[in-house]
Formats: C-alpha cells, structure tokens, sequence
C-alpha cells in the first residue's frame, strides 16, 4: 500500500468527508484531493501531523507505512520491561531480537541535594529495544537514536503525556514546523521549532490553545541543549484516576 491509499484508507475509515479532513488540516479541499491521488509527492510534516490527529491514524504509519495504523495502547510502567508501541523496555539480559537495538534512554532525573532541580540525561542502567525497520523507515542511523518519555499536556492530542518518543541526534539544525526535543534548564521539552529573524526561535505546542507560543531570543536560544529531531512516538492512554 503506497502513501496515497494509506491516506485514502485513513480518511475514509475516520468517516470523514474530504472537506471536513480539508478544515481540520487547514488546507483547500483540492489540496487532499491530490493527497488522495497521489498527486502531492510532498506532504508538508505539519499536513501529516495535522491529518494524523483528524484521522485517528499515525502519522509514521500514514508517512511510511510502518507499524500499526492506530495509536497502540499502554499499561503502566513495569521496573522490568515494558511494550511501547514498536519498542520496549527491558533489562540488560533480556536477548534482542535479529531486528532490534538497544538505544539510549533519556529522563529527567532530580538532582541528589532534593532540592527539585532536574537535569536531562542518559539513564545508564535502561536501554529500549527498538526496531531496525522504523530506523531505516525514518532514515535514522542506530547510533544516531535515542528515546524518552513525554510529560504533561502541551503536545496533545499529537503526542500524549506519558508517551514515549524517538529522536535523532544528528538532527538538531530547526526545519521549521518540525518536533525537537531538547533540554531547557533541566526540562526535557517536546516541540514544534521555528527560526525567526535575529536568530530567534518560536517554541509552539501542539496544545496552543493552554500553551501559547513563546519566543526565545538568540541568547536564550544558545542556552539550550538540542537533543535531536521527533521521528518516532506511541501514543499512551493512561486508565484515569478513579
């Protein structure tokens, strides 16, 4: 199934008409007519993500046909080992599959004094097992991918609280519209990035309605750990408090 039928696939499976996906994504109504038809080549990353919240569908599934055409859903967290989507998390004697590799795990991890203050970094004793075919899919090399997990409500309903994704380290310069996670003063923040002019950088979130754009200015902008581009997250759905 080529990305024209996936699309086509997604938006008739969501029942809605093409005007409506035209609406949602804030393109002409022409615009998903050739993405139907395949006679777009490109797709804007904003058009698939914005499609892929209008659908129900994944945006690496509409993209590159990888993995399951629906977000998968996730338990709580296991000390062992746990599934994300197409990764997982398990200790260091767990045996990796002929298509997996361990990649560097990331969180925030709280300062020894106990005072709250967070640091961004490589968790020495945890890796994910993920797979080789979503790397190549998403043309990432191994040693170049690494994971964490999202928290808070900003990137909804794009990338839910409590999900995990996978970004490229090699992958810092800003395309704009793209998702960057990077580390802004011990916080590991998730978000679309665009240049500005004086070397500025718009910080938008997915949620902009509770979480209004901010702007950072060059300075501020050099204070900051890039930690590579978003190509890769599972959608998690916690069971509500009761």
């Amino acid at each position: 199934m080529n990305r024209n039928e996936r699309i086509a696939r997604a938006i008739t499976l969501s029942g809605k008409s093409k005007s409506e996906i035209a609406s949602l994504c804030k393109v002409a109504p022409s615009a998903v007519t050739q993405w139907i038809s395949g006679e777009s080549k490109t797709l804007k990353a904003e058009s698939v993500f914005a499609l892929a919240k209008a659908t129900g569908f994944r945006a690496e599934w509409l993209t590159f046909g990888t993995g399951p055409e629906r977000a998968i859903e996730a338990g709580p967290n296991n000390s062992q080992g746990e599934l994300i989507g197409l990764a997982s998390v398990w200790d260091a004697e767990t045996p990796l599959d002929d298509d997996e590799v361990e990649l560097p795990y990331y969180a925030e991890v709280e300062f020894s004094a106990g005072n709250g203050m967070t640091e961004v970094v490589e968790v020495a004793d945890r890796k994910l097992r993920f797979s080789k075919d979503t790397l190549r899919a998403a043309g990432v090399q191994p040693d170049c991918a690494a994971v964490a997990r999202v928290k808070g409500r900003s990137m909804e309903r794009l990338i839910l609280d409590g999900a995990a994704i996978g970004f490229d380290t090699s992958f810092t310069n800003i395309v704009d519209g793209e998702i960057y996670a990077f580390n802004q003063d011990g916080m590991l923040r998730v978000k679309y990035l665009y240049s500005m002019p004086s070397n500025s950088v718009r910080v938008r979130s997915e949620n902009a309605d509770e979480y209004p754009d901010e702007i950072l200015s060059a300075e501020q902008f050099q204070e900051i750990s890039m930690l590579g581009r978003v190509y890769w997250w599972s959608t998690v759905r916690r069971s509500p408090r009761r």
